[in-house]
Parts: structure tokens; sequence; C-alpha cells
């Protein structure tokens, strides 16, 4: 019988294994490795973030998120994100939030052409007329399931940016990606997590750069 001799540097034993035993041992370390692997080559969450220097975003006192532009095969997919957005941005007492309503009545009587994409004359016309301190865009990238083989997931990624009503200059931006199928899915399976949840993520994630 083949006998494999294992030395353990920290306990400063010896180890006997057959043939059999060290094919086992063998294989556990390299799926460890792989896995390993794997993950230092997932791209993972895509987290990128701006903030303008010269703005005090303390002095953010109301601010309008116009409707997103959606580039999803979910015709839904945007203003479903964009309520999200908006209820968890209220959530955090850090601005008050001009109700869609409102902002949709403001966007009329200014006459935007393409409220998903202002330009800064746009701003100048809306921010007074809804009395908004700075206004928030976004893009709605990735939203729902991929695939990968047998393996699914729910996936979103998202790009905004904000406006200041008295500059026009942009002085936040931010993208994130959230969902996906990740190295565990791929070697074990699994469904992901639901949409709600990653959606959810997403956004936590952009007002985590927004505030903090």
């Amino acid at each position: 019988m083949v006998k494999f001799v294992l030395h353990k540097e920290l306990a400063g034993e010896e180890i006997n294994m057959s043939g059999w035993g060290y094919r086992i041992y063998y294989r556990s370390w390299l799926c460890i490795m792989l896995i390993v692997a794997l993950a230092a080559c997932s791209t993972g969450h895509i987290s990128e973030n701006y903030h303008d220097p010269e703005m005090d975003f303390s002095a953010l006192r109301s601010v309008a998120v116009m409707p997103f532009a959606n580039l999803t095969n979910d015709k839904l997919a945007a203003e479903r994100v964009r309520n999200s957005f908006m209820t968890n941005l209220l959530a955090t007492g850090v601005v008050y939030v001009i109700p869609p309503g409102e902002v949709a009545r403001g966007i009329q009587r200014a006459g935007l052409v393409n409220p998903t994409a202002p330009s800064t004359d746009d701003v100048a016309k809306l921010t007074p007329i809804i009395g908004a301190d700075a206004v928030i865009t976004g893009v709605l990238t990735e939203y729902g399931e991929v695939r990968s083989g047998t393996t699914s997931a729910n996936v979103i990624s998202l790009n905004m940016q904000m406006i200041e009503s008295q500059t026009r200059k942009v002085v936040w931006t931010a993208s994130t990606t959230k969902g996906g199928i990740s190295v565990w899915d791929r070697l074990f399976g699994g469904g992901g997590r639901p949409m709600n949840d990653v959606t959810e993520a997403a956004i936590n994630d952009l007002l985590n750069k927004l505030f903090y």
C-alpha cells in the first residue's frame, strides 16, 4: 500500500495516509483553491462613487427624483426602482423628497422634453417650480434574472447622479450592481436572492454613498 506522510508544522506530528486517503485530501485542497481562484477573478459587486468636494451636501433641504431611464426589458422596472429609492431616501430623514406627482406636474409646466436626462437649462426651469435644491436622475441598466448554464439569479445595475439647482453642476454620481450569479451558485447551484432583496441592497448601497 502506498503511504503518504503529511508533516503538520504546527503540531509537529505525522499523519500516514493511504493512496486513497491522499487522493481525497488532494481533491479537497484542489476544490478550495478553485473557489479562491474564482473569487479572485470574479468582478463581484461594482461600486463607484463621486462627490463634488466643493458641495455642501448638508445644505440640501429638498430633492426631486426624476423618472429613471430604463435600458432593461422590463417596462415597469424603472418606475418600481424609482419608487423604492424615493421611499428609502425619504426614510433617511436627511432631505425632503418631493412627491412624484408634484415632480410630474413640474416637468409638464417646465416643458421638459426628456425628463430622464434633463439638461442644465431644464434643471434651471424645473427646480424653481417645484422648490428643489437638487434633482437626482437614474439609469437602470440591468434588472431581473440572468442565467449561466443551469444556474440563474436576480441582478440589478443602477447608475445615478445629482445636479445642484443653483450651479447646475453634477455634484454626485454613483453606480451599483447587486445580485447576479455568485461563485457558490456556479459550484453548488442555487437561485440567488429574491428581486426585492437585491433591489433593496442596491438602493441602500447608493444611499450610503450619497450621505456617508
